[in-house]
C-alpha cells in the first residue's frame, strides 16, 4: 500500500515549482478541502481527551473520496487559544480502513482546564477546536456544568438546538444517542401520535445497511454547521441508541429482519462506521461486530458517571411491537437491558461511594409509563424501554435502593419528562430520579397533543413534568443539589429559533425527589 507522506502533500502545494508527479499526487488526494465533515474532542480525563475528525473531500462518495493509501496528518494542542503556546504536536496516521479517521489520544496535560486544537494536512487547515482537561478524580470539587442532547433526525428539522448549545459554558456534553436516522428519504412521514411531520430536508442515499450507506448517512449529518459548532466548544462522551444500526434493534435481533446472521452483517458495518464519526478511545474500536461502548468517568469527588449501553447486551423485545398492552413476556425474570456483566460492573461502580453523586447515563426510559392517552381496556407500554422488562428494572433498582445520590438521564422519547423511580413497577418506594432530555429534532416543531400529555400524566403519579419542545437540558450540579434546566426552541421547521428554559428540575442530594420551577 502507498504512504501519501506529509513531504508528498507540502511537495505538492508548490503547485509551478515542483516537479509535475508530486503536483499529481496532491491534487488527486484533495479534489476539495479535506476537513468538510469538522473536528470534535471526546472521552476527557483529567490529564487528557481525544481529538477526531475524517479526511473527506468529497462526502457522499463510499470512501470519501479519498485513495485507497494511508495519509499523515498533523495535530496540535495548544494551551491558548491565540495558538502561541503548544502544549504537545504530532503526526496521526490517518487509515482507508477506518474511513481516512483520526483519534489522536492526548494525556499529560494539566486537570481541569481549557486547551484548543487544530489538524493540517499539507496547506491544509482545520478551524481551532476547545475541549478541556476535567478535574482530578477525589479533588474537592464545588460545582460543574454539563449538557445533554441526542436524537437529530436530519429530516425533521434544522439543529438549532446545537448552535444554541455551542453557546452554553458547559464542561463536556453527553450525546444519549441517535446521532444518525439510517432510513432514506420520506417526504411524507407520521409521528408516534399519528400527525404528520413538516419535512425540511432529505436524506442523501438509501436507506443504511453497507459500510459505504452508513459513511455517506454520517457525512451528511456532520456537514451541518450547527452539529460542527457544538462539537467545536467542548468534549462529548457518546453512546449509541438504536437508529445508528436500525430502529429497535436489540443484540443480535432487528425486527426487520429475520435473519440474525444478516442482521449481525448490518450491525457490524454501522458499528464500524459509528466509531469512524465519534471522537472515541481506541478501547471502544469495534471488533466483530461488537465495541466496547460503557464506561464510566469521575468528576472530582462530585460526581461519577456510568455510561451505559442499553442496545448490545439486551434481551429480544417481548410481546409484538414498541407501544403495546403489557403482555406475559414483560413480567419474564429471564430477560436482560445490560447483561449480566455490564449489571455487576455497574452495581461494583455504584457501591464505591467515592463521589457525592452518581449520574446513570443511558438511552431509553427507566420509568415504567403508561402510555395511554385515553380511557383504555390495558395499561399501554413502550417495549422498546426498561417499560418491556420488569425483572431488569427492579433489579436496578434494588441496587440503587437507600444510596440517595442517583440520577438517571435518559433520551429516545423526543419530550422532556422527569420523574421519580420508584419500585414495584412504579408504585413503592422512590429509590432515584430520572430526567428524560428532548430531542434536538425529532419529531418536528412540538407533536403531541395537549390532551394526550395530561392523560399520561394524570395516570402516572410518579411523573412530575413533562414538555413537547426541541432542545436539550443543562445540568448544574453542587454537592448538595442538583439542577436540570430543559432548554427548547420555538420551532425548528425554520432557521432561527429562540431558545428559553421550560422548566427548571431540582434534586437534593440525599433525597430521590423532584421540584419543579
Amino acid at each position: 500500500m502507498t504512504m501519501i507522506s506529509r513531504r508528498d502533500l507540502l511537495i505538492g502545494a508548490g503547485a509551478g515549482l515542483i516537479g509535475a508527479p508530486a503536483i499529481l499526487r496532491a491534487q488527486q488526494l484533495f479534489t476539495a478541502f479535506p476537513f468538510r465533515l469538522g473536528i470534535a474532542s471526546g472521552d476527557p480525563s483529567h490529564d487528557g481527551f481525544v481529538i477526531w475528525t475524517r479526511l473527506c473531500p468529497d462526502p457522499f462518495d463510499e470512501h470519501g473520496g479519498m485513495p485507497t493509501a494511508p495519509v499523515d496528518v498533523d495535530w496540535v494542542v495548544y494551551e491558548d487559544e491565540a495558538m502561541r503556546r503548544v502544549a504537545q504536536k504530532g503526526v496521526e496516521r490517518a487509515w482507508p480502513e477506518l474511513g481516512h479517521s483520526i483519534h489522536v489520544e492526548i494525556s499529560g496535560l494539566q486537570p481541569d482546564r481549557p486547551y484548543w486544537y487544530r489538524f493540517m494536512v499539507g496547506r491544509e487547515k482545520t478551524v481551532l477546536g476547545r475541549t478541556r482537561t476535567m478535574p482530578l478524580p477525589g479533588k474537592p470539587l464545588a460545582h460543574i456544568r454539563f449538557g445533554v442532547a441526542g436524537c437529530q433526525h436530519y429530516e425533521d428539522g434544522y439543529f438549532t438546538a446545537f448552535d444554541h448549545l455551542s453557546r452554553e459554558d458547559v464542561a463536556f456534553v453527553w450525546h444519549y444517542g441517535d446521532y444518525i436516522y439510517e432510513d432514506r428519504a420520506r417526504q411524507v412521514n407520521y409521528g408516534r401520535d399519528g400527525s404528520p411531520r413538516v419535512h425540511v430536508r432529505d436524506h442523501v442515499g438509501t436507506d443504511c445497511y453497507t459500510i459505504g450507506d452508513y459513511r455517506r448517512r454520517y457525512a451528511q449529518y456532520k456537514m451541518d454547521p450547527d452539529l460542527q459548532s457544538a462539537h467545536l466548544a467542548a468534549p462529548w462522551f457518546t453512546t449509541f441508541d438504536d437508529h445508528e444500526v436500525v430502529d429497535n434493534w436489540t443484540a443480535t435481533t432487528s425486527p426487520y429482519q429475520s435473519r440474525p446472521e444478516l442482521a449481525a452483517i448490518r450491525r457490524a458495518a454501522a458499528m464500524q462506521a459509528y466509531y469512524e464519526h465519534m471522537p472515541l478511545r481506541r478501547s471502544s474500536m469495534p471488533t466483530g461486530g461488537s465495541m466496547q461502548l460503557y464506561r464510566r468517568a469521575q468528576f472530582g469527588d462530585l460526581l461519577k458517571a456510568h455510561f451505559l449501553d442499553t442496545r448490545q447486551y439486551r434481551s429480544a423485545q417481548p410481546c409484538t411491537g414498541s407501544f403495546e398492552p403489557i403482555c406475559a413476556g414483560v413480567a419474564d425474570p429471564r430477560p436482560t437491558v445490560l447483561g449480566d456483566a455490564q449489571e455487576a460492573w455497574l452495581r461494583e461502580g455504584l457501591s464505591a461511594k467515592d463521589s457525592h453523586w452518581n449520574l446513570i447515563a443511558q438511552q431509553v426510559m427507566m420509568m415504567p409509563l403508561d402510555r395511554r392517552t385515553g380511557a383504555g381496556p390495558a395499561e399501554l407500554r413502550n417495549m422498546d424501554s426498561w417499560g418491556g422488562y420488569d425483572a431488569a428494572r427492579e433489579r436496578l433498582l434494588g441496587s440503587l435502593d437507600g444510596l440517595g445520590n442517583i440520577v438517571v438521564m435518559t433520551g429516545d422519547e423526543h419530550q422532556n419528562f422527569a420523574g421519580e423511580l420508584r419500585r414495584d413497577a412504579g408504585r413503592g418506594k422512590a429509590v432515584a430520579v430520572e430526567l428524560v432530555t428532548t430531542s434536538i429534532s425529532s419529531g418536528g416543531n412540538q407533536w403531541i397533543k395537549p390532551e394526550a400529555a395530561r392523560y399520561i400524566k394524570a395516570a402516572n403519579p410518579f411523573l412530575r413534568y413533562s414538555s413537547d419542545r426541541r432542545g436539550y437540558v443543562l445540568c448544574d450540579v453542587t454537592p448538595t443539589r442538583w439542577q436540570a434546566s430543559f432548554r427548547g426552541v420555538d420551532q425548528i421547521t425554520a432557521r432561527g429559533g429562540a431558545i428559553s428554559t421550560l422548566a427548571t428540575a431540582t434534586i437534593e442530594h440525599g433525597r430521590p425527589a423532584l421540584r419543579i420551577s
